[in-house]
């Protein structure tokens, strides 16, 4: 068996496509179509039916992503097991984050364990949180950083991290000069949601029904940019993970409030697929995201940064 050429047809049936193939192992188109039709004439059978779009596997090539997806991941254990007995971590890690996580935070990690780690290639995507877990359970990533992580079925979830939530709002704001606030004081506030398909954003309403506090919800969006966008431009208050603002409270375009009566944070999760050995890379990776964690205070209201009375 030709090892480069079977994990390339894994790489094709994965992404369902020569050129995210391509991509993905840092080759050439033609070279993913070379390594595919030599597999096939050493096998004597056509794995990949072409003509559809995307790309879809035959019954012979389905047969056999099956059974040489569970023998690389055994190889993949064994050539994990050869190389901490001489001390080195190879390979690549495959990190799907949503938007929200921060474009500049994650690539943060990234660079940090690529130094610790320079014979690992990290490959990071963004992407919706459902969209998280599709990916993982189609091995499409080893790893997923999400909000309000489920553990269960084929998913199984590392803790990382609590955000603190936060009442954001413009600087010109009524509410502005507080530092901080108890939850009935947004009563008839204009407030920016999320959509009823987001998980924060339906914590966030179940919470302010909860409380009995009435919004005036003028506005609902699908990511954190939006909504701090709106907020910022004075179309309303809206409920966010301090995190996520750390640029704009720098900068002086939103202030950031805190909410006294109310324990109220985003959880962040680590979520892989469930039975499906992480390799010793990936291993390094979800060790430095949470060594990280625990020294990083982003998640906490420094007094510097806080509204000011």
């Amino acid at each position: 068996m030709n090892l480069r050429n079977t994990e390339i047809f894994c790489e094709i049936a994965t992404q369902r496509s020569f050129s995210k193939a391509a991509a993905a192992r840092d080759i050439s188109q033609p070279a993913v179509s070379q390594a595919l039709q030599q597999l096939e004439e050493q096998i004597g059978a056509t794995l990949v039916d072409r003509s559809q779009r995307p790309i879809a596997l035959t019954a012979a090539g389905q047969i056999y992503y099956e059974r040489c997806q569970r023998w690389l991941e055994d190889y993949q254990e064994i050539e994990d097991a050869v190389h901490a007995c001489v001390g080195r971590i190879v390979g690549r890690v495959r990190v799907a984050s949503i938007y929200s996580v921060g474009l500049l935070q994650m690539s943060g990690y990234v660079n940090r364990f690529c130094e610790q780690y320079p014979e690992v290639k990290v490959d990071l995507s963004y992407a919706q949180t459902d969209e998280v877990y599709n990916r993982i359970l189609r091995d499409e990533c080893d790893v997923g950083i999400v909000s309000f992580p489920r553990d269960g079925g084929d998913i199984g979830c590392i803790r990382w991290q609590d955000q603190e939530m936060v009442l954001a709002v413009s600087p010109e704001h009524e509410l502005a000069h507080f530092n901080e606030l108890k939850l009935g004081q947004l009563n008839q506030q204009d407030f920016v949601s999320f959509t009823a398909d987001l998980t924060i954003g339906r914590n966030v309403e179940r919470l302010l029904k909860t409380r009995q506090v009435c919004v005036n919800i003028v506005h609902r969006f699908d990511n954190v940019e939006n909504v701090k966008r709106a907020v910022e431009i004075g179309l309303g208050a809206a409920i966010l993970p301090l995190a996520t603002m750390r640029r704009e409270i720098e900068f002086g375009t939103l202030r950031a409030i805190s909410l006294t009566d109310v324990d109220f944070v985003r959880p962040l999760g680590i979520v892989h697929r469930r039975n499906k050995h992480l390799s010793a890379a990936a291993e390094k990776f979800v060790e430095l995201l949470r060594t990280d964690c625990q020294a990083d205070d982003s998640c906490r209201m420094p007094e510097n940064l806080v509204a000011t009375a």
